[in-house]
């Protein structure tokens, strides 16, 4: 079977002004060429109006989470079906800052997958330890447990992604070494075989976690490292493209 064909997200995450859409618009533009596919995932007000000015571009939009309910008296909360109509193909799941600030478990994360599912976009689940969870031994138990209890079987044939992301890297500089990435993704990989079969090897495997240019290349030529998510590199064009081109 083929290596799945790479991808790079961008989490945007709470950051992000009408103005900034020249910054998408400029991704679009030096992505043209790009060995990957490409994705911007804007706050949920962005997102309609960022679908409008990339539209026949290759760069993709994304949500940062939907909830698990199509409607409902949920204050605040944006359904799968809405980040679908605003115009998103993709939608990131269980990322670390909500599990970790909102208290979201395993399961609420396979819920919002099913939801993604029902309404036709592309989930991008992520996993990962906190850095006392690495320390103690545990971290490898930890991300295949989360894989397992995160990702329900619905997903059989279904375009999807599972990004990992070590917690104690996200926004600190930090980054594993690269044997340590490997071993993370070679897990991962082998969990997915065991849940979906063959079909497991086709899905993309990104790494999360202080991605830029400078470190780009070394972490996505490492072994199963199928793409990258990336946080505040993806805020400015330039950095972006850096790591887009690094494919």
């Amino acid at each position: 079977m083929t290596a799945p064909t790479p991808l790079i997200a961008g989490n945007w995450k709470m950051n992000g002004l009408a103005a900034s859409l020249a910054e998408a618009k400029a991704v679009a533009e030096g992505a043209k060429a790009a060995r990957a596919r490409v994705a911007i995932c804007p706050p949920s007000v962005l997102i309609e109006r960022m679908s409008r000015e990339l539209a026949g571009s290759a760069v993709a939009v994304g949500g940062q989470d939907a909830h698990a309910e199509e409607s409902g008296a949920y204050t605040g909360d944006v359904a799968a079906e809405m980040l679908a109509d605003a115009g998103a193909t993709l939608v990131i799941l269980g990322h670390s800052e909500r599990r970790a600030t909102y208290g979201e478990t395993d399961s609420l994360v396979a819920a919002k997958v099913k939801a993604a599912l029902r309404a036709g976009l592309e989930p991008i689940v992520c996993v990962g330890e906190t850095l006392e969870q690495r320390k103690a031994g545990e971290a490898l138990k930890v991300v295949t447990g989360q894989v397992r209890g995160s990702l329900p079987a619905d997903l059989a044939g279904k375009a999807f992604a599972v990004a990992y992301e070590p917690v104690w890297a996200i926004g600190t500089g930090l980054t594993p070494t690269t044997p340590e990435i490997e071993e993370m993704h070679r897990a991962i990989r082998a969990t997915l075989v065991e849940m979906f079969g063959e079909a497991g090897r086709a899905v993309p495997i990104l790494y999360g976690g202080s991605v830029k240019p400078s470190n780009a290349a070394e972490i996505l030529h490492a072994d199963e490292v199928g793409g990258a998510l990336v946080g505040g590199a993806s805020l400015k064009a330039a950095d972006f493209l850096g790591i887009v081109n690094a494919v």
